[in-house]
């Protein structure tokens, strides 16, 4: 039997898993991030299919992250970090796994954290008013 093409000899990658938490999941172990990392982007794409009743993300958009990030904040009163977690996470299966890039990605806002207020000056400001309305 005679030997073809060199090229012909080396192994064929496998085709790309057609299930985007697997195909995630193989892009964060090519990136090389931390195991906890992995978890958290499985845990918010997992998320976000299932909100959606089980659709693929390549036949979601901009709408629909939108209405998942403000499910999030709205009706799970979910943090500032938590929101921005989940974000992230999305914008992680749009463009480094399903390699997508759409203008709506641009133009997603990430949430602001309010200034946190010193737990002595918000004790202060409720007494005033009662210090007010004592008798004298």
């Amino acid at each position: 039997m005679k030997a073809g093409h060199p090229y012909e000899l080396l192994p064929v990658a496998p085709p790309r898993s057609p299930r985007p938490l697997e195909q995630m999941r193989a892009r964060i172990r090519y990136c090389d991030y931390s195991l906890s990392t992995e978890r958290t982007c499985l845990y918010w794409t997992r998320q976000f299919i299932r909100f959606h009743r089980l659709r693929h993300p390549r036949e979601m958009g901009g709408v629909e992250v939108a209405a998942f990030l403000t499910y999030l904040a709205s009706t799970l009163k979910a943090s500032v970090s938590t929101h921005r977690q989940a974000l992230s996470a999305l914008l992680f299966l749009y463009r480094q796994v399903l390699e997508v890039e759409r203008p709506w990605m641009q133009e997603i806002g990430r949430p602001v954290a309010r200034p946190a207020v010193p737990s002595m000056a918000r004790r202060w400001n409720a007494r005033q008013p009662l210090a007010a309305c004592s008798i004298a």
